[in-house]
Parts: structure tokens; sequence; C-alpha cells
């Protein structure tokens, strides 16, 4: 056991005690944490600062709403149900389409307009929100598929998370859904995560279930050297993050529409650490080079500027 612990330790992997005690509570004020911890309040953060988002087709607040909801879902085929304060994918349905009066979600199945209320409502109570605590529903866009990644994903979008810390893209990684996930690129879930070349944006060796892989596990697809498109534009996106929250340690979750572009997607407080085994390499040495370049320029083109010299470093 110690053993493998000085072995990471000189692979300079960032462990849960050092990543809470030095770079959350170090660079997160709790203050801060209301704008990332509900969905609602990053959409609009975003959208004040001309960032793009999937749009919002109805926000619903109490059980009164959802008796209006099918009649406001007329006119889209496809969308997202999600909760406000969830976390890790929980709760999240995507609606693919109409087969007669049901809704087809995007793993197939047919859910009556009743079921879709239903899982509004235990939105709305709560189950799925960080703490329990009563939520709100969001509807928005469904997100279409890259083609890009119409090889290595299962019935659902890929997103890609930016680690960013004190305003520096630190890390990358693309998270593919499998059929163990449903459809949804949470690695919890069972989704793959991909590491990404954060100088080239090109994709290399991939966790799944905590362990090293290197083709998708539903398709047996290669997962490296797939070039993620617009690189240099969602590196500035992560880094435009960092003022737009206050976060100095901060996940950035974005997608990537065929149709609409890079799409900001949801921010985290409290980024895991997978992150390290999808590189094959630890946060430890990013953040300290990070750290080593302070102080860091408040111009977001000047900050990406140095990114070659944290690369090398």
């Amino acid at each position: 056991m110690f053993g493998l612990w000085r072995a990471l330790r000189r692979r300079g992997v960032l462990g849960l005690n050092a990543r809470n005690r030095g770079a959350i509570m170090g660079h997160n004020p709790r203050r801060c944490y209301p704008l990332v911890d509900d969905k609602l309040k990053t959409k609009r953060l975003a959208l004040a600062a001309g960032i793009a988002v999937p749009e919002l087709y109805a926000v619903l607040e109490t059980e009164h709403d959802l008796g209006t909801l099918h009649a406001r879902l007329a006119e889209r085929p496809q969308f997202v149900i999600k909760p406000a304060h969830g976390s890790g994918g929980s709760g999240v349905l995507v609606v693919d389409g109409r087969e007669g009066s049901n809704y087809l979600t995007a793993d197939g199945r047919a859910v009556a307009p009743g079921q879709i209320a239903y899982h509004a409502s235990n939105i709305l109570s709560g189950i799925y929100s960080l703490g329990g605590v009563p939520d709100r529903a969001m509807v928005e866009y469904r997100v279409h598929i890259a083609r890009i990644f119409e090889r290595v994903s299962h019935h659902g979008v890929p997103d890609i998370r930016l680690l960013v810390y004190r305003g520096m893209p630190a890390m990358a990684m693309l998270r593919l859904p499998t059929r163990r996930s449903a459809g949804k690129a949470n690695l919890h879930q069972g989704a793959v995560g991909v590491g990404i070349d954060l100088a080239t944006g090109v994709t290399r060796g991939g966790v799944w279930l905590n362990r090293g892989v290197g083709a998708h596990p539903d398709f047996g697809t290669p997962l490296a050297g797939i070039a993620i498109p617009d690189w240099s534009r969602l590196l500035e996106l992560g880094a435009r993050c960092y003022e737009l929250t206050g976060l100095g340690y901060l996940g950035v979750d974005v997608v990537l529409d065929p149709e609409r572009g890079p799409l900001l997607l949801e921010l985290n407080a409290r980024p895991g650490l997978a992150i390290q085994i999808a590189n094959r390499e630890g946060l430890e040495r990013r953040l300290a080079a990070i750290d080593a370049l302070a102080p860091l320029p408040g111009d977001v083109a000047a900050r990406l500027a140095l990114l070659p010299a944290l690369i090398a470093a």
C-alpha cells in the first residue's frame, strides 16, 4: 500500500485530500458556489457574458407548472429535462422525438406524457438535487452529436471537461457515453474518459470504470487520435469561466453541436480527479507550474499565450 502511494506521489498524482485542502479550499470562495451549483444561474451568467449555452425552453418551479408542460412542449419534438441543482448526471432525461402521443428517449424507450410530468415532479421534490432540497426543472435544447464523435459514442452526446486553475486550462478530457452509462457522458455512470493533449487538442489514452483502455468498450473504436474541432476556441471559453465565477479550481463542461458550435453545458466547483488517469499524468506538476507563472495576466488571451510554457514545465 505504501509502495503504491509513493509511486503515485512520484508521478505527481493529486489526491482527494490535497485537492480539497489546496485547490478547492484555497481558491474557491464559498460565496461563489451558488453560481455553479445552480445551473440556471450559470446559464444566465454565461448569456450575460456572451457565452453560448443550450437554449432554455422553460423553467418549472411548481407542481402547477406541470399541468401545462405537455402543451408547452407541443412544438418541441426534442428536448432535455434536468434539475437546476443536480449533480453527476442524475435526473437528466433526454427526449429524442415523438411516436404518436408518446415521447421517445435517447435510448429508444417510449414514454407517456404523464411519465414526463412525473419525472419533472420528482425533480421539483428534490430527489436529484444537492442535499435533497426542493428544486426547479429546466427544459432546454437537445444538443446533437458532432459527426467526429459518432463512432465513439453510444446513444448520447460526448462532452469535453476542461479543468481550469486560476484562469488557466490545466488538463482536459473527452467524456464518451457508453451502453453502461445509458448514453450519458458521466464517468461515475460508466462513460469513458479520454485524455486530450492541451497543446494540440488531439485525444490519447482513456479510462473506463477506473482502468486504462485504448478503445471504446462498445464499438472497439480506438480512442486516440481524435482531433477536437475549434480547440483554441474551447480553451478560451474555459479560461473565461474564471472571471465568470471567481472560482480558481473549476471544471468546465462543453459540448460541440454540429449547428450551434461549442456550447457551455455546466460548471463544477469540485471537479473529480479521474482526468489524471485519462491523461496518464498527475495534476500536481501542472498546478505547480501555473502557480510558478504568477502573477497571471488578467487578459484571457495573454494567459493562454503562457500555455506552451505550462505544457513544457
